[in-house]
């Protein structure tokens, strides 16, 4: 390689130091996933990066356009490029690895630049020695967040759902193509919708076990192969651990049940069998007595045979499934894909959504979708383009425009912020002539217990408070959960007979499946909303469903499982209630 130049490994860690450095900028998050994602294309690809710059090939990788490949044909060449070199003088030096802290802003970290700390190593030195407290703006609450998430950075990776499945589909495609192949499957997990994956897990079922396995451990994109028996452990090259377990065709429906559920799970799995003097082993299920197998075609198979109903991968958790799998109470209906009639809290161009009103109302119908609400901010939160009274009236009247032009009913409505004394963010003239009002927490995250479950109650309320928005306000890997009496907060929204919402956004997934279950218990409804600021962002809902199925939730607990007119009806603010 020509001196200046860089190659594919150095080019991907340009891409996401732009990626940390246009985040920091407040780019739209879209852009800064499109540098993520070329970074993992350049990171696993098996093709000389020189060879695709040189035969202009470089758009054929997924992820990358003519303007990301455009850098890295001047990244490879220059080994550098002007937009990176803009990016970084509008920063300190160190401001795209401190940015990896979500607590560091940019103004936190110019001021911690100018006391002289510019890698993660200095900080959490700093934060140790008490020094980093003496920073403007940081005190000693904010010096301890600090340091916890060096510590969780400096542990196993964890990466969101659709990283992780991201990933898992680029290694499949590698997988299918092994001798023997008969089939593939993603597990762990990644299989069970956990809100964070830290290890792809994977089977493949071939007629050639040893040369399967010999063909995954000969990956070129995965470092640190090992091979023990027909289990092959490796590392992607931004380190997420792999695991793929390769079976016999035969064995493939029980490797596939061992590699999905948890490890608690499959013990309790293997008890029952031995009650049923059966033994359950990841090759098969056999007869202890007479040690011959049983004829098993599915995971179905394999639960039937031990007394159970099949249990669905996002409940094999070891919290309650098997009991009530043998006492009859594991519910078999619930919420799936094909029972969503409506896309929920949406965002257009009159806040921060990046289409228009029109654009995601003809990407709903084309969906299939029965009706679109249109939830753009509230006054009050300015830095996302909240709505004056006058611009909300006159996204009203481009509503009453465009549902001329579709089939798809557009319900207006907003996403109402509860402001920190609990009032919301419109007056009630206004919140009456709303469809749909969904009412969360942007701001004051850091209120105390009391305080959070006085302001929550309070807003819970009013009369027009019909739908609780991302609630408890955590982001995935990044902010955790507002600190409120949750239990109490429940018990008021059951008495208020108000619904709670289940945020597909795969940063948010909110609320975590354990306070579904809690809110179930009360007879409170749910609302899977897509919290879409793109027409990209309908993709979401799979993982809102996945988050409601985890928590139990069955179809007829879910609002916008019913049809336009009835669930018009039960949002209304000013209508009769859930």
């Amino acid at each position: 390689m020509a001196e200046g130049k860089l190659d594919r490994l150095g080019i991907a860690s340009a891409l996401r130091g732009m990626a940390r450095l246009l985040d920091l900028a407040g780019e739209a998050p879209f852009k800064v996933r499109a540098y993520d994602r070329a970074a993992q294309a350049l990171e696993r690809l098996g093709d000389d990066v020189g060879r695709l710059v040189e035969e202009d090939r470089l758009t054929k990788l997924h992820g990358i356009g003519p303007r990301l490949a455009a850098l890295i044909s001047e990244l490879y060449l220059t080994g550098s490029s002007q937009a990176l070199e803009k990016l970084r003088r509008q920063y300190p030096p160190g401001a795209s690895e401190l940015s990896r802290i979500p607590e560091l802003g940019s103004k936190r970290i110019t001021a911690v630049s100018a006391a002289g700390i510019e890698t993660i190593a200095e900080l959490k030195e700093a934060c140790e020695k008490g020094r980093l407290r003496a920073v403007k703006g940081i005190g000693k609450k904010a010096e301890q967040r600090i340091l916890d998430r060096i510590r969780r950075l400096e542990g196993a990776p964890r990466v969101l759902l659709p990283e992780a499945a991201d990933a898992a589909e680029e290694l499949l495609v590698y997988l299918r193509q092994a001798p023997g192949t008969v089939a593939t499957g993603v597990a762990g997990g990644l299989r069970r919708c956990t809100e964070t994956v830290d290890e792809l897990a994977l089977v493949l079922a071939s007629t050639k076990p040893v040369a399967a396995a010999n063909h995954v451990r000969s990956a070129g994109f995965l470092s640190a192969g090992e091979r023990d028996g027909l289990v092959v452990r490796a590392t992607l090259p931004e380190g997420l651990p792999v695991e793929v377990r390769v079976a016999a065709p035969r064995s493939y429906p029980t490797a596939m049940l061992f590699a999905t559920g948890t490890p608690a799970h499959v013990e309790r799995l293997q008890k029952l069998a031995a009650e049923r003097r059966l033994r359950l082993e990841p090759s098969g299920l056999s007869r202890v007595a007479r040690a011959t197998p049983l004829s098993i075609e599915s995971e179905a198979d394999v639960y039937r045979s031990l007394g159970l109903p099949p249990i669905p991968p996002e409940l094999r958790e070891d919290e309650g499934e098997i009991e009530a799998g043998l006492d009859g109470t594991l519910p078999d209906d619930l919420v799936s894909r094909e029972d969503v009639l409506g896309m929920v809290h949406c965002h257009t161009v009159y806040s921060d959504g990046r289409h228009t009103v029109e654009q995601m109302a003809k990407a709903a119908e084309a969906l299939g979708m029965e009706y679109l609400t249109i939830t753009d901010h509230s006054p009050t939160a300015s830095y996302a383009g909240g709505l004056s009274i006058d611009r909300l009236k006159a996204q009203w009247e481009e509503i009453a425009r465009v549902q001329e032009s579709v089939s798809v009913r557009l319900l207006r409505g907003s996403e109402v912020d509860i402001l920190a004394d609990g009032a919301l963010d419109y007056p009630d003239s206004v919140l009456e002539q709303l469809d749909i009002i969904i009412a969360s927490v942007h701001r004051r995250f850091r209120l105390d217990a009391a305080q959070m479950t006085r302001r929550l109650t309070r807003a819970m309320a009013h009369p027009c408070f019909k739908i609780w928005g991302h609630a408890l306000g955590r982001l995935v890997l990044s902010r955790p959960p507002i600190d409120c009496r949750v239990e109490e907060v429940l018990d008021v929204v059951a008495v208020s007979r108000a619904a709670v919402e289940i945020n597909s956004d795969p940063r948010r997934l909110d609320m975590a499946p354990r306070w579904l279950r809690a809110a179930r218990e009360r007879d409170i409804r749910f609302v899977i909303s897509t919290d879409a600021h793109a027409v990209a962002d309908y993709r979401n809902l799979q993982y809102g469903i996945a988050m409601a199925r985890r928590g139990w939730v069955r179809r007829g607990e879910v609002l916008n499982a019913l049809g336009a007119q009835a669930f018009a009806r039960a949002v209304s603010p000013a209508g009769p209630e859930p």
